[in-house]
C-alpha cells in the first residue's frame, strides 16, 4: 500500500535537502578525523603514502581492493584481455565450441596461476559431485556439496588442502579459498540441475566448462548452471540494438567508480578509523552514523565495482551474469539486503525459495531462513562473528513477515485503510527507518568488528537519546521517503497507470 502514491513536491525538496546537509556535515566530520591522526601510530599499517603533491596518505585497509587495483592489477588485467581475445576468435571461427575454448583457457589459467596440485584439487571436487548427481538425488547432492565445502572452511580438512598448494606469493590464500569456495558452489549447482533434467545426465565437460570459465572462476560472481549452459552454448550470438554502446558505458562507469573510491581513501579513511576504538570513542555520534553507513555503502561499491568488471567480460561473451547488488542507500527492508547477487540468487533458487515457497507461511519461513543463513555461514567460514552476523539477519528476515502479519490484522488493517495511502506511507516510512539502522548495524559488524557495531549501537540508541537517535532517524527517514518516491516512478513506468492531481497539489495514481 502506498507505493502509487506521490507526496507533494515540496515534501520531497525538503527531504532531499536534509539528506544533503546531513550528509555533508557527517562527512566533514569524519575529514576533520582523518585529517588530524593521519599520522597516528595505529594507523602506520593501514595509512599509506598517497598523493604526496596534495599531502595526502591513502586509507589501505581494504587488502582486497588494493589487490584488485593496485598490487595485482596488472595480473588481472592480462588474465581478463587473453580471455577476451581467444574467446572472440572462436567465438567468430568455431561458436560452437565457445564453451570448450572457455573452459580449456580457464584451466591452464588456473594451472599456471596456482599450479597442478591445486588443478587437481579443483578436479577431484568435481568428480566427487559429479558421481553424486549422476545418482539425480538432491539431498545427496546437498549431503555431498556441503561436506565438500566444509572440507575447506573447518580445521583440520582446511589447512591440508592448503598445504597440497605448492609455491608461496602474497595471493594464494585468497585464490585457494575463493578459487575452491566458488568451485564447490558452481559443483552443487551442477549436481542439483542434473536432478531436474528429465532424460539422461549432463557430461563432466559441461561441468569443466561450467566451472572453469575463467572471469568466474575466483572471485564469482556465481551464474546457476542452467543459465550458464543455456548461453554459453547459443550459438546465435546477435548483439542487441545498442548493446555494445551500453557495455562501454558500463565499462566506463565502472572505471569512474574506481576513481571515485581512490579520491575518497585520500580524504577519508572510513576503513582505518573504526579499527582504533580509543580515537572512535572520541568521535561524536554523527560521526559514528556516517563512519558505519559510509562503510556499507564502500562495500556496495566494491561489489558493484569489482563484479562490473567480471560482468564486462561476461557480456562481452554473449552471457547475461548475476547483476551487481542493490545499493545500501535503497534498502530498507532484509528481504533485499545482499551484497553479492550471484550467491543470493544460488541461495534463493536451491535454499530459500524452495524451502519457503512463496514467503507468507511463518513456520515455513522460519524454516527457509535457517536453513538459508545455515548454508551462508558454512560458506562464509563459521566463526563467533558469522555467527552473531547470520543470527541477527536471520531475525530481522523473520521480524519483518511477523510485523507484516501483524499489522494486517484488524483493526490495524482498518485503521491503515481508513488513514490514506499518503499517510499510510509515511507511516510505514518511519517503521523503515528503525529497520534501515538494524540492517546496518546487523551488517557493519561483519565489515569491521563487533566492538564497532557495538560501539555505534550504543551511542546512536542510549548515550545520544534522544536528540542524536532522533535526528538520525529523521534523516534517514527522508532518505526511506525518497527511495520510496524512485520506486513509484519505476513501478509507474513499468505498469503506466493514468496520474491525475488531487487536492493540495499532490499527484495521485489511480
Amino acid at each position: 500500500m502506498g507505493i502509487k502514491t506521490a507526496l507533494p513536491r515540496y515534501e520531497l525538496y525538503l527531504y532531499t535537502a536534509v539528506l544533503a546537509v546531513a550528509l555533508i556535515w557527517a562527512g566533514s566530520w569524519i575529514f576533520e578525523a582523518s585529517s588530524e591522526n593521519a599520522n597516528r601510530k595505529t594507523f602506520k599499517e593501514s595509512v599509506k603514502p598517497g598523493w604526496h603533491y596534495f599531502g595526502r596518505k591513502m586509507d589501505a585497509a581494504d587488502f582486497e581492493w588494493v589487490m584488485w587495483f593496485t598490487t595485482f592489477r596488472n595480473h588481472i588485467l592480462f588474465a581478463l584481455i587473453g580471455h577476451v581475445i581467444f574467446a572472440k576468435i572462436f567465438s567468430l571461427v568455431a561458436p560452437k565450441h565457445r564453451s570448450l575454448v572457455f573452459g580449456v583457457y580457464g584451466g591452464l589459467a588456473v594451472l599456471v596461476t596456482m599450479g597442478w596440485t591445486f588443478l587437481a584439487l579443483v578436479l577431484s571436487h568435481c568428480i566427487i559431485l559429479y558421481s553424486v548427481a549422476i545418482f539425480k538425488s538432491k539431498w545427496m547432492c546437498f549431503a555431498a556439496g556441503l561436506c565438500t565445502l566444509a572440507s575447506i572452511k573447518l580445521e583440520p580438512f582446511n589447512s591440508w588442502q592448503e598445504a597440497l598448494v605448492t609455491g608461496s606469493f602474497n595471493l594464494q590464500d585468497i585464490l585457494f579459498y575463493g578459487g575452491c569456495g566458488f568451485s564447490i558452489m558452481r559443483c552443487m549447482s551442477f549436481a542439483l540441475e542434473n536432478c531436474e533434467k528429465k532424460e539422461g545426465n549432463y557430461t563432466f565437460s559441461d561441468l569443466v566448462k561450467y566451472n572453469f570459465y575463467l572471469p568466474f572462476f575466483f572471485f564469482g560472481p556465481i551464474m546457476t548452471f542452467d543459465r550458464f549452459h543455456a548461453q554459453a552454448n547459443n550459438t546465435q550470438l546477435i548483439r542487441k540494438e545498442r548493446e555494445m554502446w551500453n557495455i562501454t558505458t558500463k565499462a566506463l562507469l565502472h572505471l569512474g567508480g574506481i576513481l571515485v573510491v581512490d579520491v575518497f581513501f585520500h580524504y577519508l579513511y572510513i576503513l582505518t578509523i573504526p579499527s582504533d576504538m580509543k580515537l572512535v570513542a572520541k568521535l561524536s555520534d554523527w560521526s559514528l552514523a556516517g563512519l558505519a553507513y559510509s562503510n556499507l555503502v564502500y562495500d556496495w561499491v566494491k561489489a558493484a565495482v569489482m563484479f562490473g568488471v567480471i560482468n564486462t567480460v561476461a557480456m562481452l561473451d554473449h552471457l547475461d551474469p548475476p547483476q551487481p547488488p542493490k545499493c545500501i542507500t535503497m534498502l530498507y527492508v532484509f528481504a533485499e539486503t545482499h551484497f553479492d547477487r550471484g550467491i543470493n540468487d544460488w541461495l534463493c533458487k536451491y535454499v530459500y525459495d524452495y524451502i519457503g515457497g512463496n514467503h507468507d507461511q511463518i513456520f515455513k519461513e522460519l524454516l527457509a531462513t535457517i536453513c538459508t543463513f545455515a548454508v551462508t555461514t558454512l560458506w562464509l567460514g563459521p566463526c563467533e562473528l558469522v555467527y552473531i552476523w547470520s543470527f541477527f539477519n536471520c531475525f530481522g528476515l523473520n521480524f519483518e513477515l511477523w510485523v507484516a502479519k501483524f499489522f494486517s490484522l484488524p483493526p490495524l488493517s482498518t485503521i491503515e485503510s481508513a488513514m490514506g495511502e499518503a499517510m499510510s506511507r509515511r507511516i510505514r516510512g518511519l517503521f523503515n527507518a528503525a529497520n534501515f539502522w538494524a540492517i546496518v548495524l546487523y551488517n557493519v559488524l561483519s565489515l569491521n568488528s563487533l566492538e564497532f557495531a557495538k560501539m555505534v549501537g550504543r551511542r546512536l540508541i542510549f548515550k545520544g537519546f534522544p536528540l542524536s537517535t532522533l535526528s538520525v532517524l529523521l534523516v534517514t527517514y527522508c532518505g526511506v521517503q525518497l527511495v520510496k518516491e524512485r520506486e513509484r516512478q519505476q513501478a509507474l513506468l513499468e505498469d503506466p497507470e493514468p496520474v491525475k492531481p488531487v487536492d493540495g497539489g499532490k499527484e495521485k495514481a489511480e
